[in-house]
């Protein structure tokens, strides 16, 4: 029997800020970078997602809140939004809590693939801030 998992507007929200905003936190990771082609290349990985997950995302519809003014901002935003994205689906649907978590993972190694030089200290601890969030639920 399939499990359906059922998102209010302001879940689908949460799990959008979530995905996006650590693609977007990876590109602020990376500014001395090319924060551009970081964020593409992490929102491509976002596109391939499937099951309800890869529904909500392709929704495209306004990711809010993600306002930050510095690193900590946006931070102190995406982090919790990744934690309760994992809890929220995890209650729900553990499927699509593995799917929410490999998909955010794929963007996340996206972003910090073919980076000139590699991924720098700063990159690093940000995948390790991201991953903790996810696995925090």
């Amino acid at each position: 029997m399939a499990v359906t998992v059922t998102l209010a507007d302001q879940d689908k929200a949460t799990l959008r800020t979530a995905a996006y905003g650590a693609v977007s936190l990876m590109a602020a990771a990376g500014a001395t970078g090319s924060p551009h082609r970081i964020a593409t290349r992490g929102s491509i990985a976002l596109s391939s997602a499937t099951g309800r997950v890869g529904h909500v995302l392709a929704e495209k519809s306004k990711i809010g809140g993600l306002n930050g003014r510095s690193v900590a901002e946006l931070a102190d935003q995406v982090l919790p939004a990744l934690t309760a994205t994992m809890r929220l689906l995890g209650r729900q649907d553990p499927t699509e809590a593995d799917n929410f978590r490999a998909t955010v993972t794929l963007a996340v190694e996206e972003s910090v693939r073919k980076v000139k030089g590699g991924p720098g200290p700063v990159m690093t601890e940000m995948v390790r801030k991201i991953t903790g969030a996810l696995d925090a639920a």
